[in-house]
Order: structure tokens, then sequence, then C-alpha cells
């Protein structure tokens, strides 16, 4: 894997787990919004909105770089709109960015002919 591969998997996971957060965060004053006098979903909207946009953005670049298969790259994207999808597709990303560390050290010592 490559270096642009790399930091573009490593956007994608970095702005996953703030894209669910705030998403759940946007739901629960929504919720306080109907039952309470408490108001916080115009803010709350707008932070949402940039995050989706920039994960979005870099789903994209990802599935570009990364060649996925569109079941993958379609993984992802559900992800993303699932209240708790960004923490799964942070782990999975991360348990990914992992396993090619591990490769590239073995094929770097020679372990393995990959």
């Amino acid at each position: 894997m490559d270096i642009k591969t790399a930091s573009s998997l490593h956007r994608l996971r970095l702005v996953s787990a703030p894209e669910a957060v705030s998403f759940i965060l946007l739901m629960i004053a929504s919720v306080l919004k109907r039952t309470t006098d408490f108001n916080a979903v115009p803010a709350l909207g707008m932070i949402h909105g940039v995050l989706f946009i920039l994960y979005v953005l870099f789903w994209l670049d990802a599935w570009n770089r990364t060649k996925w298969d569109l079941k993958t790259a379609a993984l992802y994207f559900v992800l993303s709109v699932l209240p708790f999808g960004g923490f799964y597709a942070e782990r999975k990303l991360k348990r990914a960015a992992d396993d090619e560390v591990i490769a590239s050290r073995a094929r770097r010592e020679g372990v393995v002919k990959a």
C-alpha cells in the first residue's frame, strides 16, 4: 500500500468516529427540542453536516485509491448513515491498517513472499 492510499484510509478513519458522535448528539438534541425548550439542533445540525460531507469526500477518495469492490464501498457508506456505524467503520479501518503494517513488515523481513 502506498503512502497516499494509507493516508486516505487514515483520514476516513479519523472522521468516522466524530461523525458518529455528532449524529448521536443530533438525534438527542432533536428529542430534547420536542420535549423541552432546549434547541441545539441548528448548531449540531451544521456540525454534523460538515462532518458527514467530510466523511463522504474521504470515503470517495479511499474508494478511488484502494479500488474497493462495490460491496465494501457500499458497506462503508451505509455505516456513515447508521447511528453507531461510524464507530464500527473506525474499528474496521484500524484493523485493516494494522494488518497492512504487519504484512508490510513481514514482506520487508522476507518472512512472506506476498
